[in-house]
């Protein structure tokens, strides 16, 4: 009887050949899906991380047309304000212009103008804080031009020899009907363009005929768009395409810049037809995205890795050297299990100190309420208790129809009281649906009738200088009042040690309703703090130091602004500017 003997033919140690094929294709499997992953992940990222980027861009962007309009909106308000200058008027009718350069030197420094000049009616420069532009002859300037041929201020801009702009604002200035000269205030924007160029890649502004006036790069001044990155972009469209296909993930470009590509944000600047546009380039996207796609990567390699130690534990020579790789890879991974350990006990932590600061913040602005609850109704108590001792000295002298008036009064002042309670109240919406037109020469005289009693108290001399006008303006009228009487109430507390105090009160309107206040006392000696809660430089218990921070938050409610100097003769000078009502809303109204 036989014996059958079967003979394997494969090697010793060699594997089945399915085994074979199905590592090979586990294999396969695991590293399409890898480049799946690593695709889909680049894109997701590139497309997130590109909007941050372009978020930021718009953030910036709005920032410094924010600050390029308020410098505007600033110089706009100065040629008006030396057109009345009764100085500079007795100096263009008598022809002496001695003292008017200095003059102009002191306004350039306490309003902060880039350069102020002034014109005969010839267009002689007669007075200038550039002393070497003094006799010189302008007539044929446009900033001259246009101020002689309009009655309100003009804004010009003038091509300089440098290749740059000049900006500025110019008002000519009248005696009755006739012209005896010109203010010019030049406007120094090109000190933007300097901080611009520390946060974008490219920045520029266009005029409404789309010629770059303000730009980071020099050379782009005077010219329009296409001329100007035809002046940075690749030399040629063989080394742009180069540069763009040799990131494997190259982004959608915008434009251009030196071969780079770069994305374009553009927004419209409300003055002139002025727009504003910035480039900024992807090299912070691919960084992080970058990042992200080496953690995949290495995620992949470690699986790679272990997988090859598996197949390959046989050839001692191979186990060796996967046997490294690993140790490595592992050291990666726990660093990285470190980090993210770390991150997540800083996250804890995070949101344990946001928690802190929530309540802190509760508890400060129950704080604050409280306090300036007890300010603004301090006012009408102490107007109260002097309408009570008036009305009780009438009545003893048998007097009763007058001690009704003061009892009148009295019931004003509740009145006000629950009015300010409730306005208290309504702080947190912060809305503009209780906005009326309204009259700022009726407000001016509301507060001096509140503040009667405190005035007829001390030797102080009112003067005011109102419109024949109404001065119309969109606002809060008891809001308003409580701005004008905490100015009224701090110039009063300011004077009380001169032997003689002064109030002025100044309303104007122009481009924007300026009410100003000023006083003889001391001066300011912090403005920098002047309207942080809670800052007062009067004695304990005489105040709190919150009545011009809620008038400060009061006026930019309204739109306008609360400003504060030291006069050049002395004293404190607060200005508040609200805008103007247009004519159409007036007359409907």
């Amino acid at each position: 009887m036989g014996t059958d003997i079967t003979i394997d033919p494969r090697p010793h140690g060699a594997e089945p050949a399915p085994r074979r094929w199905y590592l090979r294709m586990l294999f396969a499997a695991l590293v399409v899906i890898a480049l799946s992953v690593v695709w889909f992940t680049n894109q997701f990222l590139t497309q997130r991380f590109t909007e941050s980027t372009r978020n930021r861009a718009e953030v910036r962007m709005a920032l410094y047309i924010g600050n390029l309009r308020s410098e505007l909106q600033r110089a706009s308000i100065v040629p008006l304000l030396l057109s009345r200058d009764p100085a500079l008027i007795g100096a263009l009718n008598s022809g002496d212009f001695s003292q008017s350069t200095q003059r102009l030197i002191s306004y350039r420094d306490e309003i902060g103008a880039a350069s102020l000049m002034l014109l005969d009616r010839g267009g002689r420069v007669v007075a200038a804080t550039d002393r070497e532009s003094l006799g010189a002859t302008l007539r044929s300037q446009v900033y001259f031009i246009d101020a002689v041929r309009s009655s309100d201020t003009v804004f010009s801009i003038a091509r300089t020899e440098a290749g740059g702009f000049r900006f500025s604002y110019s008002r000519k200035i009248a005696s009755g009907s006739d012209l005896t000269g010109v203010i010019v205030v030049g406007v120094d924007l090109a000190k933007f363009e300097s901080s611009w160029a520390g946060f974008s890649d490219a920045v520029f502004v266009t005029d409404s005929e789309g010629t770059i006036i303000l730009s980071t790069e020099s050379r782009w001044r005077g010219r329009n768009e296409a001329e100007a990155l035809a002046v940075r972009s690749a030399p040629t469209a063989i080394e742009r395409a180069l540069q763009a296909t040799a990131d494997w993930a190259a982004l959608p470009a915008d434009a251009y810049l030196l071969g780079e590509a770069v994305m374009r944000q553009e927004a419209r600047i409300p003055f002139q037809g002025w727009r504003m546009a910035s480039f900024t380039t992807y090299s912070s996207v691919r960084e992080r995205v970058n990042g992200v796609l080496a953690l995949e990567i290495m995620g992949f390699a470690l699986l790679l890795a272990a997988g090859f130690y598996l197949v390959s534990r046989k050839a001692l020579s191979r186990v060796l050297f996967f046997q490294r790789e690993s140790a490595e890879l592992r050291q990666l991974n726990a660093a990285l299990q470190r980090e993210i350990a770390e991150r997540r006990k800083a996250e804890k932590n995070l949101e344990v100190a946001e928690q802190t600061v929530a309540q802190t913040s509760k508890l400060a602005a129950l704080g604050e309420m409280s306090a300036a609850v007890s300010h603004e109704l301090n006012q009408p108590l102490a107007a109260m208790k002097t309408y009570l001792a008036g009305a009780r000295l009438l009545l003893k002298r048998r007097r009763p129809e007058e001690a009704l008036s003061s009892f009148a009064r009295i019931d004003d002042l509740i009145d006000r009281m629950g009015a300010i309670t409730r306005q208290l109240k309504s702080y947190a919406r912060r809305g503009s649906e209780a906005f009326e037109p309204m009259d700022l020469r009726l407000s001016v005289s509301a507060a001096l009738a509140m503040m009667e009693p405190q005035l007829k108290q001390r030797d102080v001399e009112i003067t005011k200088s109102l419109p024949r006008t109404p001065v119309w303006v969109q606002g809060d009228r008891l809001r308003v009042e409580q701005v004008i009487i905490n100015l009224l109430r701090n110039a009063l507390d300011a004077t009380k040690d001169q032997e003689k105090g002064q109030i002025g009160i100044l309303l104007a309107a122009g481009t924007s309703a300026a009410l100003s206040v000023r006083d003889n006392g001391t001066g300011i000696a912090d403005l920098e703090h002047l309207f942080e809660p809670f800052y007062t430089t009067k004695s304990p218990g005489d105040g709190v130091g919150l009545g011009l921070a809620i008038s400060s938050g009061i006026v930019a409610d309204l739109g306008g602004r609360l400003t504060a100097r030291n006069g050049r003769d002395g004293g404190a000078v607060f200005e508040m500017q609200l805008p103007i009502l247009e004519r159409n809303v007036q007359a409907a109204e």
